[in-house]
């Protein structure tokens, strides 16, 4: 089986470091899949469920928010801004984010353009970490 070096590394620190099968992660431009002998690449990352097939085969999931994916012959670097397992991640406190930013944004008219952007990121982000948590 054909594996590629995958370090995964937010703000917080490492997440990941070693060999894997698979990485598929949301972009700005869609789901992208990197797999063993992958061209060079590099982009951002957009907002959305990752899924890590490590060397020995066992898929985890996780949440990731933003930052950058770059693929440079068999090195896979990711560095979102926010990075979740799906096993850490509190789905009530996923729920109860949700829940605030709707009932934030069921005042919109009330929000300025700058307040209306945080209130709708915060949501999706509750929304994906929601998601990753319930398919643990």
């Amino acid at each position: 089986m054909a594996t590629f070096k995958l370090k995964i590394v937010t703000p917080d620190g490492p997440m990941f470091n070693g060999e894997a099968q698979s990485l598929t992660v949301r972009t700005v431009e869609g789901d992208v899949c990197i797999l063993p002998k992958h061209i060079n690449y590099l982009t951002a990352l957009g907002m959305g469920e990752a899924k890590v097939v490590p060397a020995e085969g066992n898929a985890r999931r996780a949440a990731c928010i933003g930052g950058m994916l770059s693929v440079t012959g068999d090195e896979v670097e990711l560095v979102p801004t926010t990075f979740e397992w799906a096993d850490e991640i509190d789905a009530r406190r996923a729920d109860r984010a949700r829940k605030a930013a709707e009932e934030k944004l069921s005042h919109r008219e009330k929000l300025s353009d700058h307040e209306l952007a945080i209130a709708e990121a915060k949501l999706k982000r509750a929304l994906v970490r929601s998601s990753v948590a319930n398919r643990k």
